[in-house]
């Protein structure tokens, strides 16, 4: 199977958006209200012209009350719990862009599946500079290159094989940090998908603060 690029992603990511918008009978300017986001960004991201972050989607499905697997598989019947899925190079979708990072879903999506798996590139340049928090916990391991993993008014420095598990209510953000692009696997699960509210990866009011960095064994300053 041919690869799709970012482009067929965001094409099929914002048509299934739209789906469920229209499923529920809502306007643009109601579901950007609900969700946080601008009724112009969330035009141009039903139209497959702007790229998405994963903290974008999860706040959309959120407020669409769907999951964000269904973005990748289409809105048809989905399993309830995966049981077996392969991700395959050769058919997986491209890293799709956003803003400190590109990334791609490798797993999980089905309406009970209790974790999904993100894979992230984080780029020399063009870093993140939002502070996220979310309901639940999150593993990262770095596949390649270094990175500064920054958690509330900590900083870790973690190299290839290194990994950090969080309470990801926690203000947090991975930026690279060495002199090339790094890459992570992202785990993310929710405490309880029934508490979870229309805040899933929505910037943390930290990220407007300077904060102090502490400085001990394993952290940096």
């Amino acid at each position: 199977m041919d690869r799709p690029d970012a482009a067929d992603a965001n094409t099929q990511i914002g048509a299934c958006i739209k789906a469920a918008r229209t499923a529920e009978k809502m306007t643009l300017s109601a579901l950007a209200e609900k969700c946080g986001l601008t009724e112009s960004f969330l035009s141009k991201l039903e139209r497959g012209v702007a790229s998405a972050s994963i903290a974008n989607l999860l706040q959309i499905c959120a407020a669409l009350n769907i999951e964000i697997g269904s973005l990748f598989d289409g809105l048809g019947v989905a399993p309830a719990r995966t049981r077996v899925s392969i991700h395959r190079r050769s058919d997986d979708f491209a890293f799709i862009p956003s803003t400190g990072y590109s990334w791609k879903r490798v797993g999980g999506g089905s309406p009970k599946d209790e974790m999904e798996v993100f894979h992230l590139v984080l780029p020399e340049t063009d870093r993140m500079e939002a502070y996220v928090s979310h309901p639940g916990q999150e593993h990262c391991f770095v596949i390649s290159g270094e990175v500064l993993f920054e958690v509330g008014e900590e900083s870790f420095h973690l190299s290839t094989g290194d990994s950090i598990f969080i309470d990801s209510q926690q203000p947090h953000r991975a930026r690279s940090a060495g002199g090339a692009d790094a890459q992570i696997l992202m785990t993310v699960a929710a405490a309880d998908i029934s508490r979870v509210e229309f805040d899933w990866w929505r910037p943390s009011s930290a990220a407007l603060q300077e904060r102090p960095h502490s400085s001990s064994n394993g952290r940096t300053s």
